[in-house]
């Protein structure tokens, strides 16, 4: 049995992914390497605020008020 893909994973790569276009972009484009850089950084950041806010790592929003034992 192989390794599954979770949403994480595509998120990790998605963000990752954004970044490394980025750069390459800017690299072999007329677009200025800052310029690019700072315009896929905003795809990242909105792939992560997808998988913090739309697609959270909660069930439900009452699991974020539950005390966490190893921190007691």
């Amino acid at each position: 049995m192989g390794y599954t893909w979770q949403y994480y994973d595509l998120v990790l790569a998605g963000i990752f992914g954004s970044l490394v276009a980025g750069v390459l972009v800017g690299q072999f484009t007329a677009i200025a390497p800052t310029t690019a850089i700072v315009g896929f950084s905003a795809i990242a950041a909105v792939v992560m605020a997808h998988g913090l806010f739309v697609n959270g790592p909660v069930d439900q929003p009452a699991d974020l008020t539950k005390e966490v034992e190893a921190l007691n």
